[in-house]
C-alpha cells in the first residue's frame, strides 16, 4: 500500500512538473515580435529614448538612409518638439518569418500634445502610420534593422486596425 501511495505520488509529481515546464516555455518568435513593437510604444511615450536604441540594430537603416545615431538624433528633435506623445500600437502582421530574419507591417495611431490624459479619456484625432520593417534575431534578440514608414488614412487602415482604432476612439464606420 505504501509502494502504491508512493508511485501515485511520484506519478503526480511528474505531470505537474510537465505541466508547469510546458506552461513556462519561451515565447515563440511571433509573440517576442508583438512584444517588441509593443515596447516601442512604450518607451517612445515616455521619451526613453536609450530603450528605443537598444532595439535597433548597429547596421539599422531607414528608407531616408538614415543611420541608427542619425535616427536618434532625429527622434530626439521629434521628442525636444513635442509634449504627451501618445502610441497605440494597432496591430502587427508578420509578412515573412525565419530563425534570423522577418518581416513585418505595423499600424500605429499617434497623437500628441500637453493634455496626454485628457486625451486618452475623451475622443481625439490621431496620425496613423504603417511601418514596414525587417527585423533581425541577434543574441535571442529580435532588432529592426531596416524601417519605413508612411501616413495612412483611416481607409487604407489593416481591417484589425480600424476596428481596434474604433474601440480606442469611436471613429470610422461604426
Amino acid at each position: 500500500m505504501k509502494n502504491h501511495f508512493q508511485k501515485t505520488l511520484i506519478s503526480f509529481f511528474i505531470i505537474s512538473l510537465t505541466f508547469f515546464l510546458i506552461s513556462c516555455a519561451a515565447k515563440t518568435d511571433e509573440e517576442l515580435i508583438f512584444d517588441l513593437m509593443g515596447d516601442i510604444g512604450a518607451y517612445t511615450e515616455k521619451k526613453d529614448i536609450e530603450s528605443i536604441m537598444m532595439l535597433l540594430a548597429d547596421d539599422y537603416t531607414d528608407f531616408q538612409r538614415r543611420n541608427k545615431n542619425q535616427t536618434k538624433d532625429m527622434i530626439q528633435q521629434y521628442f525636444d518638439q513635442y509634449r504627451g506623445i501618445v502610441i497605440h500600437v494597432l496591430s502587427t502582421q508578420i509578412d515573412e518569418i525565419n530563425p534570423l530574419e522577418a518581416s513585418i507591417r505595423t499600424e500605429i495611431a499617434m497623437s500628441s500634445g500637453a493634455a496626454k490624459v485628457f486625451r486618452k479619456v475623451v475622443r481625439f484625432s490621431t496620425d496613423n502610420y504603417r511601418l514596414k520593417m525587417r527585423l533581425i534575431k541577434r543574441n535571442e534578440r529580435w532588432q529592426i534593422k531596416y524601417a519605413e514608414w508612411r501616413y495612412v488614412s483611416l481607409d487604407e487602415l489593416f481591417p484589425e486596425s480600424l476596428s481596434i482604432l474604433q474601440k480606442l476612439i469611436g471613429v470610422g464606420p461604426s
